[in-house]
């Protein structure tokens, strides 16, 4: 029986979550401690991002990643909720297709 191995030569595909309505790449410029950073949004304003709790245990955010948040409905130039992580291959595609204008 001929016996190959399917992982030669293949890649995987991930589509990269864009943004949606109300939503923005970010910058995390620092770490402020349980559960707040300091990003500085694609609109040029540094807001107070806040990590959910469903994010906090699974996932680390590091200084100089770039991230997803969603502004409040109200403070909405002073807060907001990081969504998503970007991983450093997905935040290159961002910047190249335009998305990134930090």
């Amino acid at each position: 029986m001929n016996k190959r191995n399917n992982n030669q030569g293949t890649q995987e595909f991930r589509r990269v979550r864009t943004p949606r309505r109300g939503e923005m790449p970010a910058l995390v410029e620092q770490i402020m401690g349980h559960g707040k950073l300091k990003v500085r949004c694609a609109d040029g304003k540094i807001r107070m991002g806040r990590i959910p709790g469903k994010m906090k245990k699974r996932i680390w955010i590091r200084e100089g990643d770039v991230i997803l948040v969603k502004p409040w409905d109200f403070q909405t130039d002073e807060k907001a909720d990081v969504i998503w992580r970007y991983t450093r291959t997905e935040s290159n595609w961002l910047e190249r297709k335009g998305y990134l204008k930090m």
